[in-house]
């Protein structure tokens, strides 16, 4: 896989150039850019398979990088410093990222999953853009990746999650269903903010779909897609809080 290095730190691309000869023998680096225009420039004249892009640069951000391109033809992992708001954009968006400093192993991970993801994923990285510019206002939507495409949905047409292993099932309100590529605990911590519950080990639910809540036969949610959702032991008077709160 031919690889762009573009970062305005050039100690962070000297670093991150030793860990990819140590740890990715099969990545060849074709060039290096030290911001936006540079990374531009070169983007034009080269067709990398993956290009490493550093979120805030001197002379802009990444995003205004990929703006200024007509077409996203190439795999990218993101590196960023610590930025509360940048790390959840790229969880609303569904969007891998590594932190500075690089961490050997979540490097070799990033390139696994890069090696198997589409080229061209445009609209992954434009809905990624959209939610870093809406700055603290409530997110109302999510990416959600399945095994063959990537979906945008409205958060607020979700009625609950169920967990599948390591897959977690979506249900809507439209009566679709999604089988989704993570795993139950992660959209628990996106979710439990905007107005999710867990209520059971395989359950996260919209508290605003619940109808009832029976207290006997160990305790179940009701739902207004008229499914019957178990309540833990353990979580049962955490529910009964929540619900006394809404």
């Amino acid at each position: 896989m031919k690889a762009i290095l573009i970062d305005d730190l050039e100690q962070a691309r000297n670093t991150l150039k030793k860990d990819l000869e140590t740890y990715a023998p099969d990545i060849e680096i074709i060039g290096e850019a030290s911001g936006v225009v540079e990374g531009a420039r070169l983007l034009r004249n080269t067709s990398p398979d993956i290009v490493f892009l550093d979120i805030q640069m001197q002379d802009g951000s990444g995003f205004d990088l990929l703006d200024i391109l007509p077409q996203i033809p190439f795999r990218i992992i993101f590196i960023t410093a610590y930025d509360a708001h940048a790390i959840k954009a790229f969880r609303y968006a569904a969007i891998d990222y590594l932190m500075k400093p690089v961490d050997p192993d979540e490097l070799v991970q990033a390139l696994d999953k890069a090696r198997n993801q589409k080229k061209n994923e445009s609209s992954k990285y434009n809905f990624l853009n959209e939610t870093l510019k809406s700055g603290n206002k409530p997110q109302t939507r999510l990416a959600l990746n399945t095994l063959d495409k990537i979906h945008i949905v409205n958060i607020d047409e979700i009625i609950r999650c169920e967990s599948s292993v390591n897959y977690t099932e979506f249900f809507f309100t439209n009566n679709k269903k999604l089988l989704v590529t993570k795993t139950l605990k992660e959209y628990e911590d996106i979710l439990t903010p905007l107005g999710f519950f867990r209520v059971h080990q395989s359950h996260l639910v919209n508290t605003k779909f619940i109808t009832e809540f029976v207290k006997t036969d160990g305790g179940h949610l009701l739902m207004k897609d008229n499914t019957t959702i178990p309540v833990s032991t353990r979580r049962r008077a955490e529910v009964v809080k929540m619900l006394e709160a809404l």
